[in-house]
């Protein structure tokens, strides 16, 4: 399935920017708010790449389907870190925003496909 490479690397993607946005908010004393996105944001990848070791169809979709709790987390804690300024002056902030929207987009889809099968 197309999709599955698609997520794949677009959740790693995400995972390494996620590492750059941590270690910026450490360079401004940010620790608590960070590591909550740090967890979330690299929990996605690791787990669609979980799921491709699945038992089963219903094992597959439920940890797509975690990946995509941990999505809509990490966008929480980017809206929140935004909105609280530490991300004011991060270069990459609407790109990293785009890519969240677009994991979330991409993870439902899936998912709804696999369960209408």
């Amino acid at each position: 399935m197309k999709n599955d490479n698609e997520i794949r690397n677009l959740s790693f993607e995400f995972a390494l920017d996620i590492v750059k946005v941590y270690k910026f908010l450490q360079s401004k004393n940010e620790y608590v708010l960070s590591k909550q996105l740090l967890r979330s944001g690299t929990s996605i990848g690791a787990n669609v790449e979980e799921s491709q070791a699945a038992q089963s169809k219903k094992d597959f979709i439920s940890k797509l389907s975690i990946a995509n709790k941990e999505a809509r987390e990490s966008l929480y804690w980017l809206k929140l870190l935004k909105e609280s300024d530490y991300l004011n002056n991060y270069p990459e902030i609407e790109n990293l925003f785009r890519k969240n929207q677009s994991i979330i987009n991409l993870l439902t889809k899936i998912i709804k496909t696999l369960q209408n099968k």
